[in-house]
């Protein structure tokens, strides 16, 4: 583990290597799970917010479950989450032409259209952050619906987080990204030199 600030930081993050292969994986991670995404809560009111720009994006499916419960709910955990379509779809995933899975929130964002991109653990995943009593934990979580992007981040030589920075500084701030940064550069010359003995 890492410690930077409050947080503990698994070296799975600067060890392993990830990279979206999203015409393998066609974002089967905005589909399959036992619940909706996390929401913290000022997330869960922004939702709501900008629901009526993203309205149209959404399939009638969505719509209808949003009519019900609204865009979140309390699950089994006692954790805010985005409601879900038939156990499975997050009401904001929509469909390409390619029957790729694509977050409407973010579109609407990359459009101009919001001015939230769109949860911070739909944005930071693989990576889940767990708060404790003093201290946050950030882990790499491993799914087999995620294998595409391991393989093709191994062969492209990207860590999980390189490939995450965006979220990570959003989420962490610059300073903290680049302490982690130079944490990983760190442990890189560690392992080089304990190779060469």
């Amino acid at each position: 583990m890492i410690q930077i600030d409050d947080t503990l930081v698994s070296l799975d993050v600067i060890e392993r290597y990830f990279l979206c292969d999203l015409p393998r994986c066609k974002g089967e991670c905005c589909v399959e799970g036992d619940s909706g995404a996390p929401l913290e809560e000022a997330e869960f009111h922004k939702l709501r917010e900008i629901l009526p720009v993203v309205w149209d994006d959404l399939s009638p499916e969505a719509r209808a479950v949003i009519q019900k419960q609204g865009v979140g709910y309390i699950d089994d955990d006692g954790d805010i989450v985005t409601s879900i379509v038939g156990d499975k779809d997050c009401v904001f995933t929509r469909y390409d032409e390619h029957g790729v899975c694509q977050c409407a929130i973010e579109k609407a964002f990359r459009e101009g259209r919001v001015d939230f991109m769109k949860p911070i653990s739909c944005h930071l995943y693989p990576i889940r952050v767990t708060r404790y009593d003093g201290f946050q934990a950030v882990n790499y979580h491993r799914w087999k619906v995620c294998k595409a992007a391991e393989i093709l981040g191994e062969k492209e030589r990207v860590p999980v987080y390189r490939f995450l920075k965006e979220p990570l500084i959003r989420r962490f701030g610059k300073e903290w990204y680049e302490a982690l940064e130079t944490c990983a550069e760190e442990w890189e010359k560690q392992k080089r030199g304990s190779a060469d003995r």
